[in-house]
């Protein structure tokens, strides 16, 4: 048999982990079962990308909206979630028809791992130097923060490039929030926590409105030439179209058809694809009438809207008036649509 030769240093080493006789010596055992038990005492983790899919999914009440946060597939953000609630063999959402609710368990675990993963990613972004940005929260619907927010935001972050602004959207009320959040903005004083102050933000309507092309094709001179085209519908917003047929005297037009979409987000993408007309807010549509996406066939034709609210956390981060007065400042300078 071959002998290898071994450096005093490797024989004190060797020595110190097995003894003079070859056996794992005391000190070695005593090492190994104190880590042993240490690891007995850690609790057991679950496996994190799970628990990053389901922390998304709570936040939006939604596996699409998580699925297109993290650039992942529906079905991923599914399995992964499931994967979690047989880990901890509780269910963590109550599905419904093109729904997903939290239970009891799963919003008890979202209130806990929510800001342990934000704790996390702190931690990361103070080991990669730098100043470190001030956040400000911000809790919006996920049509006004496509259509209205993120369209501005670059501004926003131009005048402020110490502020991050974090866009949360949800479809739930300020006081059913799942997330702490430093502003919300809604369309109503209803649904808001007792000690939140509200204050009056951004007046709006409807009007009609539909793709350039539409209109050449076929055009729309009075509420009744609408009896010819397809019409656009939100399930979010579902009384519109028959609000506004009372108002300018159609209660009766019915329309060649019509095509529904769960938000309206999808039925203002649809009217500018041609596939019909919308009834669709202003302060949403102004970039699209800005840049010939859209027009009004019948601008005079509107109709009043609830007004916009916002509301400051008690606990809001001080960098939140800035923002807020960044948000009043925008408001003055929008122009209205106009046909």
């Amino acid at each position: 048999m071959a002998r290898v030769a071994v450096g005093s240093r490797s024989r004190d080493l060797l020595h110190g982990l097995y003894g003079a006789q070859g056996r794992l010596s005391r000190q070695t055992i005593l090492v190994r079962g104190t880590c042993e038990k240490i690891a007995r005492m850690l609790p057991r983790l679950p496996p994190l990308n799970a628990v990053r899919a389901f922390a998304a999914a709570a936040r939006h009440q939604s596996f699409s909206r998580a699925a297109l946060e993290l650039h992942v597939t529906h079905g991923a953000i599914s399995r992964q979630i499931k994967a979690l609630e047989t880990y901890l063999g509780v269910d963590l959402f109550e599905r419904k028809t093109r729904q997903v609710l939290l239970t009891a368990a799963g919003h008890q675990f979202h209130t806990q791992v929510g800001p342990a993963l934000g704790q996390i990613g702190a931690a990361a972004e103070s080991l990669r130097g730098g100043t470190p940005l001030r956040a400000v929260k911000i809790n919006v619907r996920p049509t006004f923060a496509v259509r209205w927010l993120i369209p501005r935001l670059s501004a926003f972050v131009a005048k402020h490039p110490d502020i991050e602004p974090q866009v949360m959207t949800s479809t739930l009320p300020p006081d059913k929030a799942v997330d702490e959040f430093d502003l919300a903005i809604r369309r109503s004083t209803k649904g808001w926590p007792p000690a939140m102050q509200i204050h009056p933000f951004l007046e709006d309507e409807v009007l009609v409105v539909g793709s350039p092309a539409l209109f050449a094709s076929r055009p729309v001179t009075g509420p009744h030439s609408l009896a010819s085209h397809v019409l656009l519908l939100s399930k979010s917003r579902n009384h519109d179209w028959e609000n506004w047929k009372k108002q300018v005297n159609a209660p009766e037009l019915n329309p060649a058809s019509c095509l529904q979409f769960d938000h309206l987000h999808f039925v203002l993408q649809a009217a500018v694809d041609g596939l019909g007309f919308a009834l669709a807010p202003v302060s949403q549509i102004t970039h699209d009438m800005a840049a010939g996406r859209l027009m009004s066939p019948l601008p005079e034709l509107r109709m009043a809207l609830g007004r916009h609210y916002f509301g400051l956390a008690p606990n809001a981060a001080p960098e939140t008036q800035q923002f807020v007065q960044w948000l009043m400042d925008e408001l003055d300078a929008t122009p209205s649509a106009e046909d």
